[in-house]
């Protein structure tokens, strides 16, 4: 199978460190968002919505959003649980991930290693602050009670979270305040087989 993407996407590293820790294989394909490819014709031809990652699999069938494709890859490990309401937490926090925690964090992140945090960007960086550590207050008082977001056994919840939570400081978000989300990112450093972003 192959994973399109980019190296430094929070979103695209979640797939890889899910990879690492189960052992799956893959071919990288890198696609140079800056440069225009995820508005190609191929491109748009894996992904009608123009985003990275995309995985697509052996047989050509392909498969976008994140999150999507972290809980197929993880069916049937322990990181995706099979119990209704225990899939559905981890599902809660994927929802939380991408409504309440990417678009702050991450879009934070982008203006300021991506395009180099140019002046008329500035206003937008700093809206994004007051959001991302909302976010961040809800993670700490999760991780306050138990050791990862779902539970007490790490699942596809904690990677969709770290993707961006760990370089949450490119984003001009400081996490010396929340030592139970570092804590907690520590817990995933620890995992057999954890791979750095590139």
């Amino acid at each position: 199978m192959k994973i399109y993407g980019d190296t430094q996407s929070g979103n695209c590293y979640k797939i890889q460190l899910l990879c690492a820790l189960l052992g799956i294989q893959y071919h990288w394909v890198p696609v140079d968002i800056l440069a225009g490819e995820t508005t190609t014709e191929w491109f748009l031809a894996k992904n009608p919505n123009g985003k990275i990652p995309v995985l697509e699999l052996n047989d050509g069938r392909c498969l976008s959003e994140s999150n999507a494709i972290l809980n197929y890859l993880a069916a049937g490990s322990p990181l995706l649980p099979t119990d209704r309401f225990a899939l559905a937490k981890v599902q809660q926090w994927q929802f939380f991930e991408q409504y309440s925690h990417e678009p702050f964090i991450a879009v934070a992140r982008y203006i300021a290693k991506y395009l180099g945090l140019p002046e008329n960007m500035k206003a937008t960086y700093a809206s994004k602050q007051e959001g991302g550590h909302k976010a961040l207050a809800v993670m700490e008082r999760q991780l306050e009670a138990q050791p990862y977001l779902a539970g007490d056994h790490m699942t596809t919840a904690d990677i969709s979270l770290y993707g961006y939570t760990h370089v949450a400081h490119e984003g001009g978000f400081d996490l010396g305040g929340y030592p139970a989300i570092r804590a907690w990112m520590d817990r995933i450093k620890a995992q057999p087989h954890y791979l750095d972003m590139a």
